[in-house]
């Protein structure tokens, strides 16, 4: 059946959007207590040593994160749900075009009616994701035998415009890869997270403590879920 892999990338992105949703209850649960104990005891800002409001600034910036993925998923979920609704021309117009002979301009207004259904933020993300091809990415890869996803450092080969899945190639899988050779992959855009760009400032993120992040195994191209405890003194330094 040519839509299961459109149905696989939704299923696919409402678990993300079950998972964000979730992150976010919790990140707003921590919030309010940040604002009882502030409501009850507003002094306590102002003894030293005190990061009440250091803690409550990241948290604020960890829920306007959520809340911009939970955007980003929604998207992709309208567009890839758009994409299985039926959609064309009327009847009434079909019978005008075959009558006339003008099988372009049928074709014409088709490709129009898909531009106008893309909104102009998803259109920026796909020509985003486009731009990607030869560029190295983060991927969520889920093996068939594996009980949770797994990120790994992969390569952009291909995006499709049409099916929104990226091509990726993982040019170190493991030792105990079937074949120990490259394998590809054809994920949903909601799998890939691009990295930051240095000379790009536009990209560039404050990786300030409590900050969930995905790093990357030493040696290898594995990344893992993990938490930023402290940044460098020095601005010289990447290391975190």
């Amino acid at each position: 059946m040519s839509s299961s892999p459109d149905i696989a990338g939704i299923l696919d992105n409402t678990k993300e959007l079950d998972r964000l949703r979730k992150e976010q209850e919790e990140v707003l649960v921590e919030i309010n207590k940040m604002h009882k104990k502030l409501q009850a005891t507003p002094e306590i800002v102002e003894k030293p040593g005190d990061i009440s409001l250091s803690k409550l600034k990241n948290l604020y910036i960890q829920a306007k994160e959520l809340s911009e993925s939970e955007v980003t998923v929604s998207n992709i979920l309208l567009t890839q749900l758009d994409s299985l609704l039926p959609s064309g021309p009327t009847g009434q117009q079909r019978r005008k075009l075959v009558a006339e002979g003008n099988e372009q301009k049928r074709k014409r207004m088709k490709v129009d009616t898909d531009v106008t259904r893309v909104s102009p933020s998803m259109r920026n993300q796909i020509e985003a994701y486009a731009s990607l091809k030869g560029e190295q990415v983060a991927a969520r890869v889920t093996a068939e035998d594996a009980e949770k996803d797994e990120w790994f450092v992969v390569k952009v080969i291909h995006f499709d415009r049409e099916t929104k899945e990226v091509e990726v190639l993982d040019e170190e899988p493991g030792d105990d890869e079937e074949g120990g050779g490259q394998r590809t992959y054809k994920l949903s855009m909601s799998c890939i997270l691009p990295f930051p760009k240095r000379n790009d400032p536009s990209s560039t993120q404050e990786f300030i403590p409590g900050k969930h992040v995905l790093a990357v195994y030493p040696g290898t191209t594995a990344l893992y879920k993990a938490t930023v405890i402290s940044t460098p003194r020095k601005r010289k330094s990447d290391e975190i």
